[in-house]
């Protein structure tokens, strides 16, 4: 399987890429990683969720690099899930902007069946990858994964990203939105 997904963050290159190669800040904002542990310096171990309760595992390897425009990766030895991807730090025509566009394979456990089970629940990797780009850029631009009161407790079925109910300007909030 092969996803794309592009998303603009409001942060120089830079500092995106940064936070990026930072492995252990994916689980920040990727629902579905438990845990990223550098092994080394172009070396890391995988934890994730997987449909019907399980974990799967891996090792990557950091292929091709260049600070502060990209990251290219693969699994190594024995994978649960075989993947490899990169994800790219383009300056945005804006000049302040950074467009982040993955490129994401890998083989989903039991082809295509597993595919068709894993969306009836609600695992669909498209979505998947759009939803954590979307989380990418919220904890860059704001510091957290933005809640809302519509599922204050996330996706309950997930357990993900456990929400806090949206909460109303306060006074000084307003008063600098008048200044502006």
């Amino acid at each position: 399987m092969e996803l794309t997904a592009t998303t603009t963050v409001r942060k120089p290159a830079s500092e995106v890429y940064a936070f990026w190669r930072d492995l252990g800040n994916l689980p920040t904002f990727m629902a579905h990683l438990q845990e990223v542990r550098a092994t080394g310096g172009r070396t890391s171990h995988w934890s994730a969720s997987a449909p019907f309760g399980t974990n799967v595992e891996w090792d990557a390897e950091i292929i091709d690099e260049a600070a502060g425009e990209k990251i290219a990766w693969r699994s190594t030895g024995n994978a649960d899930v075989p993947n490899a991807g990169t994800v790219r730090f383009v300056p945005a025509p804006d000049g302040v902007s950074t467009e982040v566009q993955v490129l994401l394979t890998y083989d989903i456990p039991g082809g295509p069946v597993g595919k068709a089970v894993a969306k009836y629940f609600g695992e669909e990797p498209h979505q998947q990858l759009d939803d954590d780009l979307r989380r990418l850029k919220q904890v860059l631009e704001t510091g957290e994964v933005v809640r809302s009161d519509g599922a204050p407790w996330g996706k309950r079925a997930r357990k993900e990203f456990p929400q806090r109910p949206a909460q109303p300007l306060s006074a000084s909030d307003l008063a600098k939105g008048a200044d502006a």
